[in-house]
């Protein structure tokens, strides 16, 4: 029994494209929308929370575990999460 599997998609891509360049690119894409959605979410929880007290610490925890894994996706390196890593 043979499975035959749909062509890949990455190979109607016009010559000079890569795939790495469209993966690069599509994560651009989605990162940007991130940003904009977190700046949308920061000022919708400090200007209507009441408890803009934990509003602080939570959006700087946000910011700094989304840029690590950002960084990570983007580059491949992970020297940030060495001491974390098996």
């Amino acid at each position: 029994m043979s499975i035959s599997f749909a062509p890949s998609l990455f190979s109607f891509l016009p010559t000079g494209l890569s795939v790495g360049t469209v993966t690069m690119w599509t994560l651009y894409v989605i990162f940007a929308f991130w940003a904009l959605y977190t700046l949308v979410a920061i000022y919708h929880w400090l200007s209507y929370s009441n408890a803009s007290w934990i509003a602080f610490p939570s959006i700087g925890a946000h910011l700094l575990v989304s840029l690590a894994l950002m960084s990570y996706a983007l580059s491949g390196q992970a020297s940030f999460l060495t001491p974390y890593l098996p």
